[in-house]
Formats: structure tokens, sequence, C-alpha cells
């Protein structure tokens, strides 16, 4: 009797002991993170069960997986825009991260005007996607850009207009984004490159290791993990790209630039059809939580190298 009353007193003196000046601290928090992460999602899942356009307000109501039906079966924009979503994230994401390893491993290096050279590589990461968009929008320009160039080189006739063809915009749109992207990959990358230790390259040399097996026993086991991070970050970003190809090539010409977000965006902001804009952003975002599980399983992502 006298144990169990003991232990009760011991019990009440905790509760009485129990600090809620953290829970309280962290309350806003979790209110801001409900409020702009949770509902969102959560509004954009209901949606997508719904007939929700503006334009035709008598069809609005419960629609059940009719907007996945109609995307999957009856929808080839959709599957178009998939199409060239994945050929944009793998052509972009394999340029950017060879480019990228390839300018970090030069600014690594000593030399007089290093810390010019990084500035250089590195500028192109501070500009926004609208801002790159105009830049290169002057150099695309037949008139003052690369038409004449072409005219002052004596190389034609001054009409050269790369937007204005499907495979131009498409290479046009990447040569973009190239010269904005490859300095995230400069710069991760030479962060991990100057934590190397240099007692693996001097033992590497000892062992007769040339160039080419120090670079791929020693510098690429050792950014393994930096570059699976960096690559999904990229490749993730680059799906949701939407702010560059929209102002440079509008998703044309002829909806070969159309990406699935920037096809996502046409839907509820153009058509108004925020139902079907809501299940296309629910595919997407599927397409992406299975594209990131698997990338990280396939690369064994955190594993002991």
């Amino acid at each position: 009797m006298t144990h169990a009353l003991t232990v009760d007193a011991a019990t009440m003196q905790r509760r009485r002991k129990f600090n809620y000046a953290p829970y309280l601290l962290l309350g806003p928090t979790v209110l801001l993170l409900v409020a702009f992460i949770a509902y969102p999602i959560a509004t954009v899942f209901y949606y997508s069960l719904q007939h929700y356009n503006v334009t035709e307000p008598w069809y609005n109501g419960f629609a059940g997986l009719g907007n996945f039906t109609q995307l999957l079966f009856r929808d080839s924009k959709f599957w178009s825009s998939l199409q060239f979503t994945a050929e944009w994230v793998v052509g972009e994401v394999s340029l950017q991260l060879i480019l990228g390893l390839a300018l970090a491993l030069v600014v690594n290096e000593t030399f007089r005007g290093r810390g010019l050279a990084r500035a250089i590589v590195f500028a192109p990461w501070a500009i926004s996607g609208v801002l790159t968009t105009e830049i290169w929008l002057l150099i695309y320009n037949p008139v003052t850009g690369l038409g004449k160039l072409e005219r002052l080189l004596g190389l034609g006739n001054g009409n050269l207009a790369p937007l204005a063809t499907t495979h131009g915009a498409f290479l046009s749109a990447l040569v973009a984004e190239l010269w904005r992207g490859i300095p995230f990959f400069a710069i991760l990358l030479l962060a991990d490159l100057q934590s190397v230790p240099q007692e693996l390259y001097e033992a590497a040399r000892v062992d007769r290791a040339n160039v080419f097996h120090r670079f791929r026993y020693v510098t690429l086991s050792h950014l393994k993990d930096a570059i699976v991070l960096s690559t999904l970050l990229r490749a993730v970003w680059e799906f949701n790209n939407v702010d560059l190809l929209y102002t440079l090539t509008g998703g044309g010409p002829a909806d070969s630039t159309t990406t699935l977000p920037l096809y996502i965006a046409q839907e509820a902001t153009i058509s108004h059809n925020f139902g079907y804009g809501a299940a296309l952003t629910v595919a997407a975002f599927v397409i992406l939580l299975a594209f990131s599980g698997l990338y990280l399983r396939l690369t064994r992502f955190g594993q002991e190298r």
C-alpha cells in the first residue's frame, strides 16, 4: 500500500513538472505549416476529384476519378508534355552535372585569378529565370542578336531565328537553362571537393595510380553522395521549370516545348479549368514521388561506400 502511494505521488509530481513551454513555442510554426503547406496540398487533392471550371459553372461538382481517366486515356497533350518533360530533365541535368563538375575541378585548382574565375562561374546562379530569359531573348533576336552577328560575319542573310522552329526552340531553351543551372552543380561539388583529404591522392600516387584512376576511385567516390543529392534536387527543379520556358518560348512553337508543369499552368490560369489542373498536379506529384524513391534506392544514397 505504501509502495502504491509512493508511485502515485511520484507520478503526480512528474505531471506537475510537465513543461508546456516548448509546445507553445512550436505552435505558431505548426500553424504556419498547416496553413501554407498542408491545407494547399489537401485542397489540390480535393479539387482533383471535382469538375471545377470557372467558364462552365453548370458542370461543376463531384467528378470522382473522371479527371484522372481523362488525362490517362483521352488527353494526348498530357503524354506529349510528359515526354518532353522527361527529355528536358534528362538533357538538362546530365549536361549541367558534367559541365558543372568540370568547372568545379578547374576552379578547385590553385592559379592566379582563381577568385575572379569563381565569381564569374557562380554569377549566373544569382540571376532569376525571367531575367535570364530577357538576356537570352536579346541574344536570340534575329535583328540585334545572332541575326546581326550572322550578317557581320557574312555567314548568311541575317534571318537566323532559333526560336521560330521546334528543334531550334528546344536547343535555345536548353542552352539558356544550362547557363543558369551549371553554377548550381559547380557550387555544391566544389564545396565537397575541398573536403577530400589530400592524403588519399598522395596514397594513390604512391600506388602509381594515373590521373583517370585517381579521379574515378578518389574524387568520384568521395563526391558520390553530393552528386546523387544534387542531381535529384536539380531533376525536381527542372521538372517543375515554368518561368524560363514560359517567358522564352511560351511552350511553343506548336506546344513543342510545353512541359507538364507548364501545361498545368495553362489549364489553371488560361483555361480556368482548376479541377483538371489539380488532377494534373496530383499526377505530377505521384510521378516525382515515385521517381525520387526509385532514384534514391538505385543509387543507394547515404550508404557507406
